[in-house]
């Protein structure tokens, strides 16, 4: 699959050369999500990062981004700038000169990162919302990270937890009991930004299948422990 991907990348390319618009045209190279790791035989290791496809920790929503901008990328050039994929629509509307539209929306412009990968965008907080199960063992949840601070909230009980990712990149350390106020500060403005963009939440099953309920319960510890998610 590694091998076909690349090949479908030089494809591409190749073709931009070929029409004679590689000059003029930017290529982002991105996933949706990080590797598949909790389910299906395991094929992807995302370690040292926790969990994976499906779930809130940073294993799942943890992607590769590679962007070519002719003119002002730099080959090789890296950045530890955390982005989200809302980004992409500012950013091609600022790499195509055009004005952008009112109102802002979520996303903004990280052409400054292109330019010169050691800028700083604005500080900001970055939203997640999942409120679903998935065939990975993943829960309905959501998620905001705010500096090196992650806060994870899960749907089904309201339980919380914080995370300081600058010294447990692994999400070992739940740090909710140890830190309440910036659990409370977190959760409000996750929840005032479900507000805001009208998040859907998921609705309580009167009648469960206690065979369901025991299979998700089951998946959720198992995919928690190291082993699990190795």
């Amino acid at each position: 699959m590694v091998e076909a991907m690349d090949l479908a990348v030089g494809k591409v390319l190749a073709a931009l050369d070929r029409l004679e618009i590689a000059d003029e045209t930017v290529v982002v190279f991105f996933s949706d999500n990080g590797g598949l790791s909790t389910s299906e035989g395991h094929p992807t290791s995302n370690l040292p990062l926790r969990a994976g496809k499906g779930w809130l920790y940073d294993g799942g929503v943890r992607a590769p981004c590679v962007v070519r901008a002719p003119g002002l990328t730099r080959a090789a050039s890296v950045s530890d700038v955390s982005i989200v994929s809302v980004d992409f629509f500012p950013t091609f509307v600022e790499l195509a000169g055009l004005p952008r539209a009112e109102p802002a929306g979520d996303g903004v412009s990280i052409v400054p990162l292109l330019r010169d990968p050691a800028a700083q965008l604005a500080p900001r907080q970055i939203f997640w919302h999942y409120p679903h199960y998935g065939n990975q063992g993943g829960a309905p949840g959501g998620a905001v990270l705010d500096g090196d601070w992650k806060l994870v909230e899960w749907y089904e009980d309201g339980r919380r937890e914080l995370y300081d990712l600058a010294h447990d990149v692994g999400e070992r350390d739940d740090r909710a009991a140890a830190e309440p106020e910036r659990v409370a500060a977190l959760a409000k403005r996750l929840d005032a930004w479900r507000r805001e963009v009208g998040a859907v939440m998921p609705a309580k099953n009167s009648k469960p299948s206690p065979e369901r309920v025991a299979e998700s319960h089951r998946r959720a510890d198992a995919a928690s422990q190291t082993g699990r998610w190795r």
